[in-house]
């Protein structure tokens, strides 16, 4: 069964700092249709404004990945990290127990653009942890990069939830077919751009959700950033 989630459909706001889209109920947006995927819970594209960001606040429970589609996030946290997250890098944080953090766009004339997203951990109550690897846009171009998964396979940040993400760069007349095991799904988001994923058309916001789909296919895409979640 394949349904699409377009993104003009998603949720809104417009804090003035922060203009934020969310792809499922998230803070004051709430939609009983779209609470989640299986452990897939946030994706929430972010736009920060120049000298803006997030003051620090506390998280738990949850895997947080930061992926930077423009711009730049300066990320500190409660463990003593410190780091600043441009295009082609993914930060993975375990809340586990409980972590706080912030994050800025230190720049003062460009906005920051970039996709948070959340999945719900196996176990929790896990020791908080953060890592943070780079994918330059070679390792992505057409083909599915492996930039998150449970056993840290190919370079990935390791993620406690037998989920795997993938991100790959569209453009032309490449084809990529994704193996989707019995019992599993997955979940295809388009950052931005355009292609045809298992004979839909997306552009940037919207979203395929399969399920009890042998695979999913994506191909003739124009300039086109998507990541795929392969989950339980």
């Amino acid at each position: 069964m394949i349904e699409l989630r377009r993104g003009a459909e998603r949720g809104y706001a417009d804090h003035g700092w922060l203009k934020t889209f969310h792809s499922f109920s998230f803070a004051d947006y709430w939609d009983p249709r779209h609470t989640g995927f299986g452990p897939l819970r946030v994706i929430n594209e972010d736009r920060i404004a120049p000298g803006a960001g997030f003051a620090p606040h506390r998280h738990r429970d949850m895997e947080i990945l930061s992926y930077v589609l423009a711009g730049a996030l300066a990320h500190r946290d409660s463990l003593g990290n410190g780091s600043v997250i441009v295009p082609g890098d993914l930060q993975r944080m375990s809340a586990g127990r409980g972590i706080e953090h912030s994050e800025y766009n230190g720049d003062p004339s460009a906005t920051t653009h970039f996709l948070q997203i959340w999945i719900e951990p196996a176990v929790r109550g896990l020791d908080p942890s953060y890592e943070q690897r780079r994918f330059d846009a070679d390792a992505r171009r057409g083909r599915l990069c492996l930039i998150a998964s449970p056993d840290g396979a190919e370079g990935s940040v390791r993620i406690h939830q037998d989920a795997r993400v993938y991100a790959t760069l569209l453009d032309g007349a490449e084809r990529l077919v994704h193996r989707i095991a019995p019992g599993r799904r997955a979940y295809v988001h388009v950052a931005r751009g355009a292609v045809l994923a298992s004979g839909e058309r997306l552009e940037a916001g919207d979203a395929l959700k399969a399920v009890r789909e042998d695979a999913v296919v994506l191909e003739r895409g124009a300039a086109a950033e998507v990541l795929l979640f392969d989950l339980p």
